[in-house]
């Protein structure tokens, strides 16, 4: 008799042939637990790469027909699971072996915990920041503002939680590119919001699964690799629009009303700055300049949402 899955791995591809292959060759050595992954891949063509990929034994391809985003694209993935736990993950991770089980050993040391977030390493071996508070205006308008030219301001430095050693602690929200999630807390809040294509989503998540009473907690002892920004790549442009529009949704929505639409006029005139110059260096499709400023005001550093 087949073993029932512990584990659902939703994994969300681009374009990702290349790099999906090697993403699931190391979640297998990831945990013990049985498991199934589903690719949802929002190509507008399949390509041989995923193909394969849905081919192996422990995978299922889904194809929406259309790009859904991050989160729509997570949401379709999780859809009918009946395991108790869920990843949800890019295909640019690689997993540390044994990260998985980590994670859940984590995960049974913290019963309240909604959601749990791996130590996520950049291709150099340097530790990314992917546990971080929740962007308060200040934090927000400080770390938009001045994150790129001065990347020690006290905002991107609270905001990112970047002060002492790495440990296993709550967070406000933990980066969507690689997450462990208990079904019931991701099911309770419902899933990612769609109204967020790309970008912010994780950030969203992370308060909603807090306002639920859960918790985020971060395990820099379980380690992945992210490889850094497949998909996005070959439209920066693009992502840079999106981020920005992600942002002020996010922010804007934390201020409601008429008694201070005067503060989300002067938010969206801010962003709108930000844009500018964004795009005044980020790469475009046809391959023009990129510098080290765009890179820090598109990217979600090396995840998604950040």
């Amino acid at each position: 008799m087949d073993v029932e899955p512990e584990i659902r791995v939703v994994v969300v591809t681009f374009r990702s042939g290349e790099i999906i292959g090697p993403f699931l060759d190391s979640l297998a050595k990831a945990t013990t637990r049985a498991y199934e992954v589903v690719v949802v891949d929002n190509s507008p063509k399949l390509d041989a790469g995923t193909r394969a990929a849905g081919e192996r034994p422990e995978a299922r391809l889904l194809r929406p027909g259309r790009n859904l985003g991050y989160g729509s694209a997570v949401n379709r993935g999780a859809a009918g699971a009946a395991a108790p736990w869920l990843v949800i993950s890019n295909a640019d991770i690689s997993f540390n072996p044994g990260a998985l089980d980590e994670l859940i050993a984590a995960a049974q040391r913290w019963p309240g915990g909604g959601a749990f977030g791996p130590g996520i390493t950049n291709p150099d071996g340097a530790l990314y920041p992917s546990a971080r508070d929740l962007p308060s205006l200040g934090r927000g308008i400080g770390h938009a503002l001045f994150g790129w030219c001065w990347p020690t301001n006290p905002w991107t430095a609270s905001y990112r939680r970047e002060r002492g050693a790495p440990r296993e602690m709550t967070a406000g929200w933990l980066s969507g590119s690689c997450q462990l999630l208990r079904r019931e807390a991701f099911e309770a809040v419902g899933g990612f919001d769609e109204s967020y294509f790309m970008f912010m989503e994780d950030v969203d998540l992370g308060r909603r699964i807090g306002a639920a009473s859960w918790q985020s907690v971060y395990v820099p002892t379980a380690v992945v690799e992210h490889l850094g920004g497949h998909s996005t790549k070959r439209s920066s442009r693009r992502m840079v629009v999106a981020h920005h529009r992600s942002m002020f949704r996010y922010l804007s929505r934390q201020y409601p009303g008429p008694a201070r639409a005067p503060l989300r006029l002067l938010l969206g005139v801010g962003l709108g700055a930000r844009l500018l110059l964004a795009l005044a260096f980020a790469k475009d499709s046809a391959g023009a300049r990129a510098t080290r400023p765009a890179e820090l005001l598109t990217a979600r550093g090396t995840t998604p949402g950040g």
